[in-house]
């Protein structure tokens, strides 16, 4: 049994923006649930405080002339204990934890985590007399990077875990800030936390990290390539001896459509007839013509290029012509909302968009649609894919990241041997995605071949224990890294 401090921006239920939430209010209940004793480290912002209870104060003091409070509470529906570092100059304002309610990013981010991270150290080196010091700190994410540049020059300290969730994202500050934040001038260097004359948060967690993983195999090998290394293929190759990949799962209990209280009607793979119903609860819901046998195309995602939407927003006329329904659920860049708003307003029978972001609306999309549209640009794991599946809800998918490793094309072959669940696109283009789709309706009009690719996507076991046992792996290896670099 290890002791684990787990250092996450964001965990749900209590903040969510992205996947990096999911995994996080995910792994560390399925790492207790194999004996390890872990604590979840959070920034205590407004939404957190409001929905937890039973929170006590563990320790007090000043970061950058800040008052910060280490409050105790724990994860809903878990025994994994929850630490918040509370500093109100820092994290109680309104809008998102990133970004302000007009969608920028908060001035002040850099001063922002590094509280945060100086804090996640503390406990690390066992300065705020917790009487619970982790063996292992695992950071996700350029927010916690700076966790692991701080903590190596220590020789008696914790091994130290970073994970990448999107390598896109990377925490570039000017060298200003650097300069403020009074970190060691060691540091300002290319082979520390200098990238291109600017601080990158990221980097931290890329250069001093005992292991680096990332939540796919195959993105481990996609950053590799300049293509998908966002400027820093050559320092993962340098390091590429230390990275691997760990495939997200999914929380089977929040996601199980034989007991999901947000559907019109439960199902599993005995009473998978009972799926149609909430496809036309939802055509109801938002006044598509009610037809049980017109497939219906699911999206939920971040309007952002990376998500596919240049090639969905080319393909749309000619999709928008073929015997079909799209319901679309999310937000991001304004061109693309506005975009996707026009064609619903020319197509109000065939298009249905909802800009935002709905929890219950996301499962009873996942559960009503025949189709899940994924067509990402690179997909460091991804998620709804992994839903769609356990939902018998078929994904259209680019080939790469983790949609490669979890996403069986429907070939005659996969078929054949009962591996196809889903249909996968070959190439990045309009012309690929229309030709995906219609491959796909082909096959829908199959009853048959259709309950049998269901049914395969559905017997996948896509649950976070076998997951943490590679986690659990993966923290022994930097553990004995950790002891050979101390030698």
């Amino acid at each position: 049994m290890s002791k684990i401090l787990y250092v996450s921006s964001e965990a749900f239920p209590l903040i969510k923006t992205g996947g990096l939430a999911d995994v996080a209010g995910s792994l560390p209940i399925a790492l207790s649930n194999l004996s390890e004793d872990i604590r979840l480290l959070l920034p205590a912002y407004p939404q957190v405080l409001q929905q937890v209870e039973n929170v006590k104060q563990l320790a007090s003091g000043a970061y950058y002339n800040l008052k910060v409070s280490l409050l105790e509470t724990q994860l809903p529906n878990s025994k994994v204990p929850v630490w918040l570092v509370h500093c109100p100059a820092a994290f109680d304002r309104p809008g998102g934890p990133y970004m302000d309610s007009n969608g920028q990013p908060w001035h002040d981010n850099a001063l922002r985590f590094a509280v945060f991270c100086k804090v996640a150290v503390d406990i690390a080196m066992n300065k705020l007399n917790l009487r619970w010091q982790p063996d292992i700190v695992h950071g996700n994410d350029w927010q916690s990077g700076l966790i692991p540049a701080l903590l190596h020059p220590f020789k008696q300290r914790p091994a130290t875990v970073f994970t990448i969730h999107n390598l896109a994202y990377q925490g570039l500050f000017d060298h200003q800030t650097f300069l403020d934040l009074e970190l060691s001038s060691e540091l300002w260097h290319p082979d520390g936390l200098e990238f291109y004359d600017q601080l990158s948060f990221i980097k931290g967690g890329l250069v001093f990290a005992d292991r680096i993983n990332t939540v796919s195999p195959t993105y481990a090998d996609e950053i590799l390539q300049p293509e998908f290394g966002n400027g820093l293929s050559g320092l993962l190759q340098h390091r590429q001896a230390r990275l691997s990949g760990i495939l997200n799962g999914i929380d089977h209990s929040v996601w199980n459509p034989a007991t999901d209280p947000h559907l019109a009607a439960c199902y599993d793979t005995t009473t998978l007839q009972q799926k149609s119903l909430n496809k036309t609860a939802l055509q109801k819901q938002f006044h598509l013509p009610i037809d049980a046998k017109i497939p219906l195309i699911g999206m939920i995602s971040r309007m952002v290029e990376q998500k596919g939407l240049d090639i969905i927003l080319q393909a749309m006329a000619e999709m928008l012509a073929m015997p079909l329904q799209l319901v679309i659920l999310g937000s991001g860049d304004i061109h693309y909302e506005m975009r996707l708003m026009e064609w619903s307003r020319k197509h109000p029978d065939r298009l249905k968009v909802i800009i935002g972001y709905n929890e219950p609306l996301s499962h009873q999309i996942e559960a009503s649609s025949d189709l899940f549209l994924m067509p990402s640009t690179f997909e460091p794991c991804g998620l709804n894919q992994l839903y769609s599946l356990r939902y018998g809800t078929l994904p259209i998918a680019r080939n790469v990241g983790g949609l490669a490793d979890t996403v069986v094309d429907a070939s005659k072959q996969n078929r054949a041997n009962t591996t196809a669940n889903g249909f996968v696109m070959t190439s990045q283009s309009a012309t690929a995605l229309q030709a995906t789709v219609k491959r796909a309706l082909t096959l829908y009009a199959q009853p048959d071949v259709w309950r049998q690719l269901q049914l395969t996507a559905m017997n996948g076991d896509f649950s976070w224990t076998h997951s943490a046992e590679h986690y659990i792996e993966l923290y022994l290896q930097a553990l004995a890294d950790r002891d050979q670099t101390a030698d």
